[in-house]
């Protein structure tokens, strides 16, 4: 009889040695008033790291995706480190959010709202690990993919507004930042940048909900062109179908990289996306992976195989708004 092979505990594979100084923190939501008394609506938990030799002075803010949580950064479902680790040897501070109602950040449905469907298998497949020949960078472990995912709040509207609020209140204590954001997380990027457009540098979209005026079941609608929430644009919009070709005034002359991998069917979008922002005055270009000789990747590249491929092109990116 075969031996049975065993995986070795986490603590005992050999891994990266980092000296970092990392903490934790709370952007409180709003004191309502339920039948068991006062509760916080929607507090965002934050947790930061940083290089023990000091960082470069613009700070990240990683924003997830749908469903998800913070950790969608820090780690890979295979075990290895994820993009927060990356960025932080790259030598930048980065802020990891669980955005309000996910992870860390508590759900109740009597006080942010009712919730929307759980994220199920089904959907993850679809998303994450398609029948696609030319996706060859899968890491191989749907149930740690789908195992962090929760139900989003059925407003998707209202779950923007609120992340956008608390990312705002973030940047004021962080001070100017770039924001990180990635998939469902890409509305949120463009609502907070017009929030705080002093405190956003530029914004890394890593895999942006599109196309503009999209349709997603189970979710929602970008009725705004790139949001489900309303967004502020010059002159106003007298509807939301009014946006489109018009200024946004967070995104005038911002830099904006929209991230795209080669086997995923948001790349074939993202040039509406692209469009769109610079309609809105966006400095935007799109940052394909291919063209950087890196292939084989879908919508979860921030977290597949070759995580560490993928996260160097961002890098040299975000290396431009280092300031001296």
């Amino acid at each position: 009889m075969d031996e049975k092979e065993t995986t070795p505990a986490p603590h005992l594979v050999p891994g990266d040695a980092l000296a970092i100084r990392r903490g934790q923190f709370w952007i409180p939501g709003e004191r309502v008033a339920t039948a068991a008394g006062t509760a916080q609506r929607g507090p965002m938990f934050v947790q930061w790291e940083a290089p023990a030799a000091g960082a470069h002075p613009v700070p990240l803010v990683l924003v997830h995706g749908g469903g998800g949580q913070g950790t969608d950064w820090t780690g890979t479902p295979d075990g290895r480190p994820g993009w927060a680790t990356r960025l932080v040897q790259a030598g930048f501070a980065v802020y990891v959010v669980d955005r309000c109602g996910h992870g860390r950040s508590p759900y109740h449905p009597d006080v942010i709202g009712p919730m929307g469907p759980q994220f199920p298998y089904e959907a993850a497949e679809g998303l994450f690990c398609p029948d696609d020949p030319g996706h060859t960078r899968w890491s191989g472990d749907l149930d740690q993919v789908v195992a962090p995912m929760g139900a989003l709040p059925a407003d998707f509207a209202e779950s923007q507004r609120m992340d956008a609020d608390r990312l705002a209140r973030l940047l004021d204590i962080t001070g100017e930042a770039v924001l990180v954001t990635h998939s469902a997380g890409g509305p949120v990027g463009w609502l907070t940048a017009n929030r705080r457009p002093e405190l956003v540098t530029a914004i890394a979209a890593v895999e942006p909900m599109g196309p503009p005026f999209g349709e997603f079941p189970g979710m929602g609608a970008l009725d705004w062109g790139l949001t489900a929430a309303e967004i502020v644009t010059e002159p106003p919009a007298d509807s939301p179908a009014d946006v489109a070709g018009r200024d946004i005034p967070g995104l005038a002359g911002k830099p904006v990289a929209v991230i795209t991998g080669g086997a995923s069917a948001f790349a074939g979008f993202a040039p509406q996306v692209v469009d769109f922002l610079r309609g809105a005055g966006a400095a935007a270009d799109q940052l394909h992976l291919p063209e950087h000789g890196i292939t084989g990747n879908g919508h979860g590249l921030i977290y597949e195989s070759n995580s560490d491929d993928t996260v160097r092109p961002v890098i040299e990116w975000l290396m431009t708004f280092e300031k001296s």
